[in-house]
């Protein structure tokens, strides 16, 4: 028979203290032992908030970070709900110091007055988890990956009225004039369409993820881990000091233009970003086909002093003066069987005159133990040879005269299939600051605004680096979000 007992309010209220006390303040115990914003926060930041205007704070500024970084983990969308958060939950306002809690201008004013000071905060951190990804993955962390994307902003243009309206008139069109297939109507609208908004000529006409939309463009660099290293707001005072980035509309096509934009504003990017961080040497780049160009590659390679460059390719190799038969991936073949590629020989080949090259070997040569003299040498063991060298025939393909075709590496090899995956992190990352850390959907046009959004989501992100590293756990290296649950 099962006994039934009384609650008494007594016991309620002693089950409800034993929760908050031992589950919910868990995870805010966890991030308030492990970070310590002391060491995080760069004495500039702390004079300029400081420096005396006649009027004290009456704010802190450790209670404002950790209320908005505390709004990326949670994943809050908007300012609003991280102030009914903070109103109804007194463990958050301990954590984050507050004894009032701030209205939603004083969060926007934050964001916008010390933007700068964000942005050294964010680049603070960057040398700090530095460290900590080259001791989790050394390979991983020489990796350099780069992509760019929008912060849709709160216009009438991205209204998907606005552009279907005008996609439609152009299909009448088409078909009011009997024009033929060659004749796109999205393509159309996309050169009829103005190149930035009516209320900000800061917000540019994208094509992002399939889709035409008026953003904010920015730029990411993460490493093979996943791990922002540097954030790039294309504003205009951005584009004062690079000159050379175009991002206005050049052509009727949107893939075109993106291309066009990534690849110019590469270099001075990635310039700035070593400039930022001197201790920093990667070694790989990792690029989708927009930096698929001749020039790029010239300067990963001879500016910047990358080892390799993993681009995949925008148009077919064109190798003129071929020593020997090359496919689609540069690879030499066997001069009877242009289908069967060559091996590449592990060791790094150098001839005198100091000029690296690749040295690849007939695709049945096999390594063969001789035991008379107990050394190794090669042998084929093809059926029908193309020379009477008995280890077959060996090609050397010199990277220096065609960077693009052997960009330090080679294309088409499993080494290459492997380490091209890792630029889908980057693809990830920048999902996971609009999505996870809520970027995307602001309402707001204020390009100040959304560019320190974006860095406190980085700020946020290597805070989580720090914390998971802290607590020896780097599964959680991107994301506290399975701890809270």
């Amino acid at each position: 028979m099962i006994t039934h007992k009384q609650l008494s309010l007594a016991d309620i209220f002693s089950d409800c203290k034993e929760k908050f006390e031992n589950n919910k303040y868990q995870f805010l115990s966890l991030l308030e032992n492990t970070i310590n914003l002391d060491n995080l926060v760069p004495a500039s930041f702390i004079n300029h908030f400081y420096a005396y205007t006649g009027r004290p704070r009456k704010y802190q500024l450790y209670a404002m970070l950790r209320a908005l970084i505390l709004q990326r983990i949670f994943s809050i969308p908007t300012d609003s709900l991280l102030i009914i958060f903070l109103k109804f939950s007194q463990e958050l306002r301990d954590f984050c110091g507050f004894s009032k809690v701030p209205d939603a201008s004083k969060f926007t004013r934050f964001k916008q007055d010390f933007l700068l000071d964000l942005q050294s905060m964010f680049d603070h951190l960057v040398d700090i988890t530095e460290p900590i990804c080259q001791e989790i993955d050394a390979n991983l962390a020489s990796m350099t990956i780069f992509d760019t994307s929008g912060i849709e902003a709160f216009v009438t243009e991205n209204n998907p009225k606005y552009a279907n309206r005008i996609i439609k008139q152009l299909k009448v069109f088409k078909k009011a004039h009997n024009l033929g297939d060659s004749y796109d109507p999205y393509k159309a609208a996309y050169g009829s369409m103005p190149s930035h908004a009516e209320t900000n000529p800061a917000i540019q006409q994208m094509y992002i993820n399939g889709h035409f939309c008026y953003s904010f463009k920015f730029g990411i660099i993460t490493n093979g881990l996943g791990i922002v290293r540097d954030i790039s707001f294309y504003n205009q005072e951005f584009l004062k000091t690079h000159p050379d980035i175009v991002v206005e509309k050049k052509s009727d096509s949107p893939d075109e233009d993106k291309s066009l934009a990534d690849s110019k504003a590469l270099i001075p990017v990635l310039k700035d970003f070593f400039s930022k961080h001197p201790l920093l040497n990667p070694k790989i780049f990792l690029g989708d086909a927009a930096f698929d160009s001749i020039q790029i590659y010239h300067d990963i390679f001879h500016e910047l002093k990358f080892e390799k460059a993993y681009i995949s390719l925008k148009t077919k190799l064109k190798l003129k003066d071929a020593q020997c038969p090359l496919n689609e991936d540069g690879l030499p073949c066997c001069p009877l069987d242009p289908s069967l590629p060559m091996k590449r020989e592990g060791s790094k080949t150098h001839l005198c005159s100091g000029i690296p090259s690749m040295k690849f070997v007939c695709p049945k040569m096999k390594w063969v133990w001789d035991k008379v003299t107990k050394t190794k040498h090669r042998l084929t063991f093809c059926e029908n040879p193309c020379t009477n060298s008995p280890c077959g025939r060996m090609f050397y393909i010199y990277p220096e005269k065609n960077l693009r075709a052997y960009p330090g590496t080679a294309r088409g090899t499993q080494e290459w299939e492997d380490t091209y995956k890792i630029r889908s992190v980057v693809e990830k990352d920048i999902n996971h600051f609009k999505y996870n850390y809520c970027i995307s959907d602001r309402k707001t046009q204020n390009e100040k605004t959304l560019h320190a959004d974006l860095l406190l989501a980085g700020i946020s992100q290597l805070i989580t680096v720090i914390v998971a590293n802290k607590m020896h756990k780097h599964e959680y290296l991107r994301s506290l979000k399975p701890l809270i649950a």
